[in-house]
């Protein structure tokens, strides 16, 4: 939840530059497998980018996730380049803009 911010804002600034913000939500209780509940939340937290349902946790495991939240950064080619593991700004730790700086990074990358 304490990441949300950052996301929606990373969608607003460098959606015209081609960055997608996708969420994924692994749900673990039988409301937050409630399609129509997800929505809500959706739509009552302003959250307008893609967000991939892994309704069985198939991606949770073939990603090898651990914890969330986690933040990848994925390059033109497809290739998982940084990664953020929890809250972007527990105890200060300046996520947010140190991963701004990596989407910079990689948006000036040539293909």
């Amino acid at each position: 939840m304490r990441n949300l911010p950052s996301y929606g804002k990373w969608q607003k600034q460098f959606k015209q530059r081609g960055v997608t913000v996708i969420g994924v939500h692994t749900p673990e209780t039988e409301r937050e497998k409630s399609i129509a509940s997800l929505r809500k939340e959706l739509r009552k937290r302003g959250i307008t980018y893609p967000v991939l349902v892994d309704g069985g946790g198939e991606n949770w495991r073939r990603w090898r996730q651990r914890y969330w939240p986690t933040v990848y950064l994925i390059d033109k080619r497809g290739r998982v380049r940084y990664v953020w593991v929890g809250e972007l700004e527990y105890r200060a730790a300046g996520g947010t803009a140190i991963m701004t700086q990596k989407i910079e990074e990689l948006i000036a990358e040539k293909l």
